[in-house]
């Protein structure tokens, strides 16, 4: 078995019954030919980086699995037939391939997922917003590009 991620983009004006029935039926495909699902994250709908099919929004999700070629073979075929569906992506990637090793990964995630939670309501409850913490993450980052003056950018033309 190897290891697979499966980003769609889905038309945005479905509503979330179709999209979870559409979720649902690559979830069935995938265990009803012995596949492990690790992770199904829907992020939501988004703007197109550029007009696909007449469309400028979508609604992406990430399907993370593993399984074997044949799995792949058959959403792939199935998310080509689907007019609702946009545009598909399917990459092979590193990682546990077994489902205990896949469900102790799905926990690790859970655990650091509840940790940022946590972190975030005892910062607001200090009452330091959240968005104080992400631009104090970025200000201790270091500064990569350095501004020159005229005057330096004349003499190192000289």
């Amino acid at each position: 078995m190897q290891r697979y991620e499966v980003v769609a983009i889905v038309l945005a004006d479905l509503n979330e019954d179709d999209i979870n029935a559409l979720i649902e039926r690559i979830q069935t495909i995938i265990t009803d030919r012995k596949g492990a699902i690790a992770k199904v994250d829907k992020w939501g709908k988004r703007h197109l980086a550029y007009e696909i099919k007449k469309q400028r929004d979508g609604y992406y999700f990430l399907i993370d699995f593993a399984g074997n070629g044949a799995i792949v073979n058959e959403i792939e075929r199935n998310c080509k037939i689907d007019d609702r569906v946009i545009k598909f992506m399917t990459v092979k990637k590193e990682g546990a391939t077994t489902a205990e090793g896949i469900e102790q990964e799905a926990a690790a995630a859970e655990a650091k997922r509840a940790q940022a939670k946590v972190e975030a309501e005892s910062a607001a409850a200090e009452g330091k917003p959240i968005n104080q913490i992400e631009r104090a993450t970025r200000e201790a980052r270091p500064r990569v590009r350095k501004d020159y003056n005229k005057e330096e950018a004349q003499t190192k033309g000289e």
